[in-house]
């Protein structure tokens, strides 16, 4: 078909749609390299379809060039972008450029962009033009690279939004009170408000999902694209970012919209917003949705206007760096962490700590960071997951013993003080009728293995099982923390009936 298609082009049928047609086919490597090879010496014939009177034209020539990639097409589309007049074809050079060595043209791209600074706004070409700007954008940060910030506000006051578990936002601020005894707090629907006067906490308390800072005129916004960019720029953002960074602007962000807005109705609000910072801050806040810095989180209300936060992703969030390795039916680690909090009180140091189903780690990894605990066994029937346990383990700096064995198999020569495990749930080719025989094998076998006054800990996503079968081997619940209503998850603390 290239044959044909090249063949109507050079006789001028249906050129437009037969490039759109050769785009199509040359995504596939070998009739890309074929069709290169059947142009050579008829390169002319393409570049001269960038003078075509019809706009598409120039630009499916421009994106075929690109998908080329051939560095001769370079100096063309470059001329022509400069020359192009149809707002609408002007980024499709740019993204054909991106697919060429464009190194000695980034002082001219950067020259491109401050003049399109210029460029009065209009209904009519805000569009494009923020399309223009971003690819523009994107060439010369792909050049040059980003000079990542270095986050030095440790030491400074913030007010900051701590997501966490909505059923138990007192633990993290207790644990954010005995911390930072200066904090002011406050429990809101998603976790814990507070002033704080350090951040030297961060990475001790383990039970929030996400740290969130607000800024001081920037608090909220009406649900509209410019006057929210405006109110973003005018407020204490930039400061902020100067005053707790090393190094100057421009700093790299992206925009995370929460709303119930169809999801091209969000697209489209984002690309506009994120254009319009970038133009009223004269790009010393650069949009960036592959290497940022920063995140402006956008959250419709109730009221329907919207709610803003920051996210720092120059602050690391390090306290599960140790979870290299995962499966699918992984624990997320501030669930295991919490898990462990919530039985905290009820666990005793230099425990013998079992994990019948122990996966990647994650939860006898919380437990030992929670409690210290003497000797610490695992055991899964998947050698994958051990092999990800031990490697996770040894990230953390813990000792633990892993076992690839069925767990209704295993043999150990002492009784264990505690069990703590996320218990198998269906997922995948693991059906309900398996996880309920999974859990009647379990509490039927379990006592063999643990002490008389031994603790267990269940993170279940089937309390009802555990209900039954748990009083057949004289366990009961004595203490229930629902995690999630629409999971169906609890942490189940169990002992033994004497």
């Amino acid at each position: 078909m290239i044959k044909e298609e090249w063949q109507q082009i050079k006789e001028n049928q249906d050129v437009r749609q037969n490039l759109s047609r050769l785009r199509q086919e040359i995504k596939d490597k070998d009739l890309r390299r074929r069709f290169s090879e059947l142009i050579r010496g008829e390169e002319f014939l393409l570049t001269e379809l960038l003078h075509s009177e019809d706009a598409k034209t120039r630009k499916n020539a421009a994106l075929l060039m690109g998908d080329l990639g051939r560095q001769e097409f370079m100096a063309p589309v470059f001329e022509s972008y400069r020359k192009e007049e149809q707002r609408f074809v002007r980024s499709s050079y740019l993204t054909a450029m991106g697919n060429f060595d464009y190194e000695e043209y980034v002082q001219d791209l950067k020259e491109c962009l401050e003049e399109l600074q210029k460029t009065e706004v209009t209904a009519e070409n805000q569009k494009h033009l923020a399309e223009e700007m971003r690819e523009l954008s994107s060439l010369i940060v792909r050049a040059e690279g980003i000079q990542t910030h270095r986050f030095t506000g440790w030491n400074e006051s913030f007010d900051i939004i701590l997501l966490t578990n909505r059923n138990f936002a007192e633990y993290t601020q207790k644990e954010l009170i005995s911390l930072e005894p200066g904090a002011k707090t406050k429990l809101f629907g998603a976790g814990v408000k507070a002033r704080v006067t350090n951040l030297k906490w961060v990475d001790t308390i383990r039970t929030y999902h996400e740290l969130l800072f607000v800024i001081k005129g920037m608090e909220n916004s009406p649900m509209d694209a410019l006057q929210m960019a405006e109110k973003i720029v005018k407020s204490d953002l930039l400061c902020w970012l100067e005053k707790i960074h090393a190094g100057e602007a421009p700093y790299f962000f992206r925009v995370e919209m929460k709303s119930k807005k169809p999801l091209d109705e969000k697209s489209a609000f984002v690309k506009k917003l994120s254009a319009r910072i970038e133009r009223l801050s004269q790009r010393r806040l650069t949009n960036n949705t592959a290497n940022y810095e920063l995140e402006l989180r956008v959250i419709q209300n109730k009221e329907g206007g919207c709610n803003l936060l920051v996210k720092l992703f120059t602050l690391k969030d390090d306290r599960f760096s140790y979870r290299k390795e995962v499966i699918p039916t992984s624990i997320r680690p501030v669930n295991a962490a919490l898990t462990a909090a919530l039985a905290a009180e009820y666990m005793k140091e230099n425990a013998q700590v079992l994990d019948p189903f122990c996966g990647v780690g994650t939860m006898l990894i919380e437990r030992y960071k929670a409690v210290k605990a003497s000797s610490t066994y695992g055991v899964d029937i998947q050698e994958d997951a051990i092999v990800k346990a031990r490697i996770n383990t040894r990230a953390a700096g813990q000792i633990i013993h892993y076992i690839n064995r069925d767990f209704f198999r295993f043999e150990h020569a002492y009784l264990f003080d505690e069990v703590i495990t996320d218990m198998p749930f269906q997922i995948g080719r693991i059906t309900e009728e398996d996880v309920e025989e999974i859990y009647e094998r379990f509490f039927h076998s379990i006592s063999d293995y643990l002490n008389p006054d031994a603790l267990m800990i269940l993170y279940s996503h089937n309390k009802e099982l555990v209900e039954r079968f748990a009083p057949r081997s004289r366990f009961y619940i004595y203490k229930s923390f629902e995690i999630s209503k629409k999971e169906g998850t609890y942490v189940l603390l169990l002992r033994r009936r004497g």
